[in-house]
């Protein structure tokens, strides 16, 4: 529940769940290296055992505990009593908290390649972009069979040829923005030393097609940030604000909606995510384009 968010998708080459125990297998990159990192907890006891192999083990053990969100604080969050699709969400998932995986880069090149395009064709671009030029991941096999893949390293997503980021599905405008990044690789990583939001905001905005959704998606995951909200998504302020009033709201409404609760917005987002459904949705599913989607010059 804590990391699930994490996954980007059931094929995620990056993400596995064995359902039998709940372990979670995790590969990511370290300052150390490429690490596999598996997390198994123990019901009744509120503990979690972690293992890691490869050489970024020890910085990813060591940071286990952020990981599952031991830094992450529910002081000041008090649902409001007219909210009760809220009350109810914090009494049923009181032990949720929001995870920081230290890992800046990576979050940005995954929002990137989200940008202005569905789920379904973002976790299908991170997929075959994974499985072309990540790395093996380090330890054993995990239960399902799949080779696990840590993501790229900041230099191989610049190597990418623009025919294979066409290939995966991601236009220009959204690969350039994982390669700029790639290349302010190391300032991303400092912003892990800022304890101002708005400053580790402004910074992660500085780069060229990084705005508002971006750095938003960045600051949940890597710094742990419960204020993070997903404004400019097509459908959070949405479901957010009609899961709270029955009346769905653009992010101006939402926003004012959601102001008694500044410190802890994107626990409400998430609370609500976990919770179930949102606003309902009407005609059908659109399906996955067999062409490279259009550029668009919107910034998210």
């Amino acid at each position: 529940m804590v990391i699930g968010g994490l996954r980007k998708g059931p094929g995620d080459p990056a993400y596995a769940v064995d359902p039998g125990r709940r372990t979670v297998w995790r590969a990511t990159r370290t300052p150390d290296g490429p690490v596999l990192l598996r997390l198994t907890p123990y019901s009744g006891v509120a503990e979690v055992e972690a293992e890691a192999w490869g050489p970024g083990s020890a910085w990813a053990l060591d940071g286990v505990p952020e990981l599952l969100g031991e830094s992450d604080s529910w002081d000041g969050f008090e649902p409001l009593p007219e909210h009760q699709p809220l009350v109810v969400a914090a009494r049923r998932f009181p032990h949720f908290r929001v995870p920081r995986t230290r890992a800046v880069f990576e979050a940005m090149a995954a929002a990137g390649i989200e940008q202005v395009v569905t789920g379904k064709e973002a976790f299908r671009a991170w997929r075959l972009l994974l499985r072309e030029y990540g790395e093996p991941a380090p330890g054993p096999a995990v239960p399902d069979g799949r080779t696990m893949m840590v993501p790229p390293a900041p230099q191989e997503w610049r190597l990418i040829p623009s025919w294979q980021w066409l290939r995966a599905g991601v236009e220009g405008r959204r690969s350039r923005v994982v390669i700029t990044a790639a290349s302010r690789a190391g300032a991303l990583e400092r912003t892990l030393q800022l304890t101002d939001s708005a400053e580790i905001e402004r910074r992660l905005r500085s780069l060229p097609g990084v705005g508002v959704w971006t750095a938003a998606e960045v600051r949940q995951r890597a710094h742990g940030d419960a204020d993070a909200f997903s404004f400019a998504d097509y459908h959070v302020s949405r479901n957010v604000s009609y899961a709270l009033t029955g009346e769905e709201l653009d992010d101006d409404g939402c926003a004012e909606l959601i102001e008694p609760y500044r410190g802890h917005r994107f626990r409400v987002q998430r609370l609500l995510e976990l919770s179930g459904p949102g606003h309902p949705r009407y005609g059908p599913r659109k399906s996955l384009p067999t062409h490279t989607p259009g550029a668009t010059h919107r910034l998210r």
